[in-house]
């Protein structure tokens, strides 16, 4: 298998670790976070540096994975590593519970959690995180550093934006569009078009007020 690093220690850094493991398809020397003291443990793994870290040992690893639940956040330390290491290269993790269909995409950096379903000729974009038993239907199209929580689910030909978030159990009917930067709030029922920065929940799903880029929603 081939040596890769994960860069997180949190909770979240907890799933993607689980999905990198039940795949069996790479090994993980350690863990990189710039808030943890290199050298301790964290489910079972040392940590070895923040970012930095690469500038010196990047020739160690095939490559890895960011492991932070907040999509803005996990773009910047995607930028940080990619200019510390232009040719890191980002892995993605696919549970062996998960359903990916013939034709679907997956992009680099992207983890597809335990139960997840990926339907015909979907794309998924890069650093993009599918929690457990979330599911996108059929010539769906996710963007980059999209969340689909918990149970959310599209159907058919959705378009997702670019950071936009689908929240626990929140479901998109098919053709609808979620323009970049959106959250749509927990349980609801998206039975239209939504547009960019925008925060909408409800069933079915109105927009609530507006969002700036980068806002934190965790």
């Amino acid at each position: 298998m081939k040596n890769i690093v994960v860069y997180g220690a949190g909770g979240h850094a907890k799933a993607v670790i689980d999905t990198i493991e039940k795949a069996g398809v790479y090994h993980i020397i350690g863990l990189l976070d710039g808030y943890k003291t290199a050298g301790t443990l964290f489910y079972g793994y040392t940590i070895l540096g923040d970012e930095s870290w690469l500038a010196a040992n990047a020739e160690a690893v095939f490559g890895g994975i960011v492991a932070i639940g907040d999509n803005w956040l996990r773009a910047r330390v995607v930028s940080k590593i990619t200019a510390i290491a232009p040719h890191f290269t980002f892995v993605s993790a696919i549970h062996p519970t998960s359903s990916i269909a013939r034709g679907a995409r997956i992009g680099a950096g992207t983890v597809v959690m335990a139960g997840c379903v990926v339907n015909s000729d979907t794309a998924i974009g890069e650093h993009n995180v599918l929690y457990t038993h979330a599911s996108a239907d059929h010539d769906s199209t996710l963007g980059n550093y999209v969340t689909l929580a918990p149970k959310a689910g599209t159907g058919g030909t959705v378009t997702i934006g670019d950071f936009s978030v689908v929240s626990l159990g929140a479901t998109i009917i098919h053709g609808k569009s979620i323009g970049e930067h959106t959250i749509v709030g927990a349980g609801s029922t998206v039975l239209g078009d939504i547009p960019a920065y925008s925060i909408a929940y409800g069933t079915p799903a109105k927009v609530i007020r507006t969002r700036i880029k980068g806002e934190r929603y965790l």
